[in-house]
C-alpha cells in the first residue's frame, strides 16, 4: 500500500519544505498545481513514495532534470537512484478533482448568492493528499509555503503570515502565505468565502483574526465572545508561548465536525455562529478553547501513531475545560467532569469501557476518558508538578512525535512520583475508574450538595418536599434547580405546584428551561407563569413551550403565534419552522398566507441550504406529509451529502417515505432527471 511505503520511507527522506502553486477553479471543482519539494536523502533508495490521491502528474523533474516515475490512485512513486545527499529538490505539476478533502459548497448554484458559496479543506481523517501532493504520515514535520489563485471577490485564510493580497486580472487574486516552523500535512488548511474579520490581540502580542459571514456582523461578537481570555489563559496556564506566527478562525458552512485545528487557521462549523440569547444554550466557546489547545497539543507535539491519540484530544478536551472553569466558574468545571463521569461509567459498568492506548477506542474514551486521567494525574502530583512537567514535555518534543511513554516520563521527572500503577488504571485498563472519580467530584462542595438532592429521585414528594423546597430559595444554583424540577416531572399535587412556582420565580434561565422541557401538562394554577417561558432569553425554552402552550390551549392559539412571529432561534431555525409548522396546521389564522408560509418551510429544505437547517425542515415536511418536488429532490441528494450525520438522517427519512406508494411513485420520476451518483442510494433501495 502506498501509506505503508510513505511510513517506511520516512527514515531514509527528510523533507524540510514544501511550496506550492494552488489554482483553485470552484466553479468545476478543479485543483491545478505546481509543487516543490526540498529534501534530504539519508539512506540510499531506489524509490520515494508521494501521497496524491486520484491525481495527473506531468512535468516530473527532480534536481532539474526529467525523472522517471508511475502513478496509481494513492500517489506518485519516484524512480531513481538516491543516494544520501542534502538540498534536493523535486517539483512536479498536477490536477484533480477531490472527492474528500477538499469541499465546494454551493458553487453548482450559479444563481446563488455568493455569500453561500464556500470552498474549505479538512485534512484529518480525509488527508489533505486528496487536493495537494504530501506527507499523510504525521511524523513527518514539514515546513509549507502556499500560495492559491481564487476568485477575486472571496477571502481566502491559510496557514501562516499573509505576505501578499493582489488581483492578477479582474476575476483571479492571488494569496500567498509563509510558514516558519514545521507541522503535519493533515494540518494543512484553506477556507475561502465571502467573510470581513474583526482583528484583536493577545496580551502576549499575538495577532488573532475572527472571521465571519459580512450578514452574520451583529452575532461576531457573541460568537467569539472570551477569544482573547481563552487565549491568554491557554498561554499562561501551559506555561508556553503560542507557538505559531497568527492565529485565524473562520466559520464554515456545511463543516464536518465542531471544528478542526488547524496550524494557526481553525476551521469551525457556522452553526456556531450565534447571538447573545442562542449564546447561553449553544455556544463556541468550548470548542474554541479546545481548538486552540490543540495547537500546543497535536500541532506542537503530534502522536507516533493512532495508539496515543489522548494525546491530542485527551489533552484539548482537559485544557478547554480548564478554559471554561476560568470563564464560567468552578461549579461549571465539576458538574462537566460529572456528566462525562456517569457517562464513562454507564458504559465501562455494560462491558464496553475502552483503553485510553487504545488505538481504536471512540471519541468519547479519547476526549473525556483523556481528560478525566488528566485531572486525576494533576491531583495526584500536585499542580506546581503538573504544570512544570507539561511545560518540559512540549519545550523537549517541540515539532516533533511523541509517545504517552514522553509524556509520562516529564511528569515523573517534575514530580519524584512513580506512574506505573496511574498508567495501569487511566490509560491501560479498560474499566472507569468511577470510585476514584466519585472521590475527586466530591472534593466540590457544589457536587456534595447536588449529590445529596439527586439521591432523592426515587423518594416521596411529601418526604423530600423541604429539600427542594430549600434548594430553590435565591440563588439558586443552576444544576441543582435543575435536578429539582426534573424530580417533579409527572407530578399533579398542590405541593408540586408549589414548588414549580418557587422555580418559575427563580428567574434562573436554566432552571426555567428544565420546566418547559420536563412539564407534560400544564396545571391550570401555572398557566400565566409558563406563559411568560415565552419571553424568556433561550430559543430552547421558547421552543419547548411554545408548542406545549399551542398543544394544551387551543384557543389561545393564535396569541402564542403573535407573540413569537419574528423569532428565527437557533442557526437551524428551530422555533421558525415551528411557528410556520403550527401556523399552517391552525385552522382559521392566517389562512391566506397558508401558500406563503408553506413556501418559506420548503424553501428551508433546498440543496444548498445548510444541512442543519435542511434536517430541521425535512422533520416538519414528513410530519405534515407536504413534501414537494423540489424538498424530494434534495432529500435525495442529501443521501450522498458529504457530513455522515445528515447522510444518514437522509437515508433513514428516505426509507420512510419509500413506504409511501404516492411517495415512492414521486421519487422514481424525480430521480430519472437526477445523476446516476446522486440517485445511488435511492436505486439500491428502489431494487430489493
Amino acid at each position: 500500500m502506498a501509506q505503508e511505503k510513505s511510513l517506511s520511507q520516512s527514515e531514509n527522506f527528510d523533507f524540510k519544505n514544501i511550496s506550492a502553486y494552488v489554482r483553485i477553479l470552484p466553479s468545476t471543482e478543479m485543483v491545478i498545481g505546481e509543487v516543490t519539494f526540498n529534501f534530504e536523502i539519508l539512506a540510499q533508495q531506489d524509490t520515494l513514495f508521494i501521497d496524491g490521491r486520484k491525481m495527473q502528474f506531468t512535468d516530473v523533474m527532480l534536481n532539474g532534470d526529467p525523472v522517471k516515475y508511475s502513478s496509481n490512485e494513492k500517489g506518485i512513486y519516484i524512480l531513481s537512484e538516491f543516494l544520501p545527499s542534502e538540498n534536493n529538490q523535486l517539483k512536479l505539476n498536477y490536477t484533480v478533482q477531490p472527492r474528500s478533502g477538499m469541499y465546494f459548497i454551493n458553487w453548482e448554484y450559479p444563481e446563488l448568492d455568493d455569500s453561500k458559496k464556500q470552498v474549505w479543506t479538512q485534512g484529518q481523517g480525509k488527508y489533505t493528499s486528496t487536493w495537494l501532493p504530501s506527507l499523510d504520515d504525521m511524523k513527518d514535520k514539514i515546513e509549507f509555503d502556499l500560495s492559491f489563485e481564487f476568485p477575486a471577490d472571496f477571502q481566502l485564510v491559510s496557514n501562516g503570515d499573509l505576505i501578499s493580497n493582489k488581483r492578477l486580472n479582474d476575476s483571479i487574486r492571488l494569496w500567498e502565505f509563509d510558514m516558519d516552523k514545521p507541522m503535519s500535512s493533515y494540518l494543512v488548511a484553506l477556507a475561502a468565502g465571502k467573510f470581513n474579520s474583526h482583528n484583536i490581540e493577545s496580551t502576549s502580542g499575538d495577532k488573532i483574526s475572527l472571521y465571519y459571514k459580512p450578514d452574520d456582523s451583529l452575532k461576531a461578537e457573541w460568537t467569539y465572545r472570551y477569544s482573547k481570555e481563552i487565549f491568554d489563559f491557554l498561554e499562561e496556564e501551559i506555561g508556553l508561548p503560542y507557538p505559531w506566527q497568527n492565529y485565524s478562525q473562520v466559520p464554515a458552512l456545511d463543516f464536518l465536525y465542531g471544528g478542526m485545528e488547524n496550524t494557526g487557521a481553525t476551521i469551525f462549523s457556522s452553526s456556531f455562529v450565534t447571538d447573545s440569547i442562542g449564546f447561553k444554550d449553544r455556544n463556541y466557546v468550548n470548542v474554541n478553547a479546545h481548538e486552540l489547545a490543540h495547537q500546543w497539543f497535536g500541532n506542537l507535539v503530534t502522536e507516533e501513531s493512532g495508539k496515543h491519540h489522548w494525546l491530542h484530544e485527551g489533552f484539548a478536551t482537559y485544557y478547554a475545560l480548564l478554559a471554561e472553569k476560568e470563564i464560567f466558574g468552578e461549579d461549571y468545571y465539576y458538574w462537566k467532569l460529572y456528566e462525562t463521569a456517569e457517562t464513562l461509567k454507564e458504559l465501562s459498568d455494560t462491558g464496553k469501557g475502552e483503553s485510553l492506548l487504545n488505538p481504536k477506542a471512540s471519541s468519547l474514551t479519547f476526549y473525556q476518558k483523556g481528560a478525566w486521567a488528566l485531572h486525576i494525574l494533576r491531583e495526584k502530583v500536585g499542580e506546581e508538578a503538573f504544570r512544570k512537567g507539561v511545560k518540559n514535555y512540549l519545550e523537549l518534543y517541540s515539532y516533533k512525535s511523541v509517545n504517552t511513554d514522553n509524556f509520562l516520563a516529564e511528569i515523573e521527572s517534575s514530580s519524584g512520583q512513580d506512574l506505573s500503577q496511574f498508567k495501569t488504571d487511566w490509560l491501560e485498563q479498560s474499566a472507569f475508574k468511577a470510585n476514584q472519580s466519585l472521590e475527586s467530584l466530591k472534593r466540590s462542595e457544589f457536587i456534595t450538595n447536588y449529590l445529596n438532592i439527586a439521591a432523592l429521585r426515587d423518594t416521596s414528594l411529601d418526604r423530600k418536599y423541604e429539600y427542594l423546597e430549600k434548594a430553590l430559595q435565591f440563588p439558586v444554583n443552576d444544576y441543582i434547580g435543575q435536578e429539582v424540577v426534573h424530580q417533579l416531572a409527572g407530578l399533579q399535587s398542590q405541593q408540586a405546584n408549589e414548588l414549580y412556582k418557587k422555580a418559575f420565580e427563580s428567574n434562573n434561565v436554566f432552571v426555567r428551561q428544565a420546566i418547559a422541557l420536563t412539564m407534560q401538562r400544564i396545571p391550570e394554577g401555572l398557566k400565566s407563569e409558563f406563559e411568560s417561558l415565552l419571553k424568556d432569553e433561550s430559543y430552547l425554552t421558547i421552543e419547548a413551550a411554545l408548542y406545549k402552550l399551542w398543544e394544551q390551549y387551543p384557543d389561545d392559539r393564535p396569541e402564542y403565534l403573535e407573540q413569537t412571529r419574528n423569532l428565527d432561534g437557533f442557526y437551524n431555525k428551530n422555533i421558525r419552522m415551528l411557528w410556520l409548522t403550527l401556523n399552517l396546521v391552525t385552522p382559521g389564522f392566517e389562512a391566506e398566507r397558508n401558500q406563503e408560509h408553506y413556501q418559506e418551510l420548503a424553501g428551508y429544505a433546498e440543496a444548498w441550504q445548510p444541512f442543519q437547517i435542511r434536517e430541521n425542515a425535512f422533520s416538519y415536511l414528513f410530519q405534515l406529509g407536504a413534501f414537494n418536488d423540489s424538498s424530494l429532490r434534495s432529500l435525495i441528494k442529501g443521501t450522498q451529502h458529504h457530513t455522515y450525520s445528515f447522510r444518514n438522517y437522509c437515508r433513514q427519512l428516505l426509507l420512510e417515505l419509500l413506504k409511501n406508494e404516492e411517495y415512492r411513485k414521486e421519487l422514481i420520476d424525480i430521480s430519472a432527471n437526477m445523476s446516476d451518483e446522486e440517485t445511488t442510494y435511492l436505486r439500491s433501495k428502489i431494487s430489493e
